[in-house]
């Protein structure tokens, strides 16, 4: 397959986008995506009971919650890959599991954690493979199919390594690879589970970047699942917080993001203050060893001791006394000597 190889233009910011009349095609306005009453379980083990949530369309929407509270079980629902032991999910207003497969594919595109392409499979025929929904067996291959991989190379700045194997991509280079397949597929929503994993932050930074710039762009409605709090109060337009399969809060992040939601749905004391590049809410942890800073007072008192001070020696205020009687016999000017 021969893939073109069409500049990206830079911003002021450096970030790399996409030529608007590069940009592939979806296949109409943003998705309608919703579940109701949804009952989803592993064989016998239940994991979200009685949950209703609407996606809302053309916006960022990040799921958050603890390890093991439904988030990926969800997705997996909204996605058609676990079929609900009660309640339905509806896409464009229609039952999902009453949609015939590929009709569900150009509507509705899935990035599952961390995917394994077959090995040797080039960057250029992962992405090829998003546009299985839309062959036809009278067509194999279009030029718009071409002009579309080509496109979804750019956006995800992957056109230079279209030519390389996916196994030999780093982590950031992949995962943008996947992307790349995911816009291919033209759809006008986009489930992405966890897309930064195992990534570092100037990666974890760029992934998010890039699906932020598509849904700013495109319109296109994007569902994440993030363990990072911190991105997805900087990311999200609509944010659901998760605990024990419910949903506990849903809504703006500047508006459901407090210290309160945070211990009850992590059991982690914080203090919230605004981010000072997007001024939306910034999580602080304070964690065990540490006392929160006075702002009144513009200072803290840590609850550990500082490592400019000589820790008190054992034995409390008794010790103290002996030592400070040992030092009357000491020269003056010398120095005690901490162990």
């Amino acid at each position: 397959m021969t893939v073109g190889t069409p500049r990206p233009t830079q911003a002021d910011h450096g970030d790399t986008h996409l030529a608007p009349s590069a940009t592939p095609p979806v296949e109409s306005s943003a998705g309608q995506l919703r579940c109701d009453d949804l009952r989803l379980a592993y064989d016998q083990r239940l994991v979200v009971q009685g949950l209703s949530l609407t996606i809302p369309p053309g916006k960022v929407t990040v799921i958050v919650g603890p390890n093991a509270c439904g988030k990926s079980t969800l997705l997996r629902a909204l996605a058609r890959l676990l079929k609900p032991k009660a309640g339905a999910v509806h896409l464009d207003g229609q039952h999902i599991y009453k949609m015939p497969t590929k009709v569900v594919a150009t509507r509705l595109g899935i990035l599952p954690q961390s995917p394994i392409a077959p090995e040797g499979l080039t960057v250029a025929d992962l992405v090829a493979r998003g546009r299985y929904p839309h062959q036809r067996w009278f067509q194999q291959w279009s030029d718009e199919d071409e002009a579309v991989v080509a496109a979804s190379l750019l956006a995800t700045a992957t056109t230079e390594l279209a030519d390389r194997p996916v196994d030999e991509l780093s982590g950031g280079q992949r995962q943008r690879a996947w992307i790349a397949m995911a816009l291919a597929q033209g759809t006008p929503i986009l489930l992405l589970d966890e897309p930064t994993t195992f990534l570092d932050l100037a990666h974890q930074v760029e992934v998010l970047d890039l699906l932020a710039d598509l849904n700013a762009r495109e319109g296109r409605t994007v569902v994440l699942v993030l363990h990072d709090l911190n991105h997805a109060c900087r990311y999200a337009h609509h944010l659901v917080a998760m605990a024990d399969g419910a949903i506990v809060a849903e809504g703006p992040p500047g508006e459901v993001v407090t210290e309160e939601l945070v211990e009850r749905v992590f059991g982690l004391a914080t203090r919230i203050i605004a981010d000072p590049v997007t001024g939306t809410p910034l999580v602080v942890p304070i964690g065990t060893h540490h006392r929160p800073i006075d702002l009144a007072g513009g200072h803290a008192e840590p609850t550990r001791t500082s490592r400019m001070t000589p820790p008190p020696p054992p034995g409390g205020d008794r010790m103290a006394t002996t030592l400070m009687g040992a030092s009357n016999g000491r020269r003056r000017g010398s120095r005690p000597t901490w162990s």
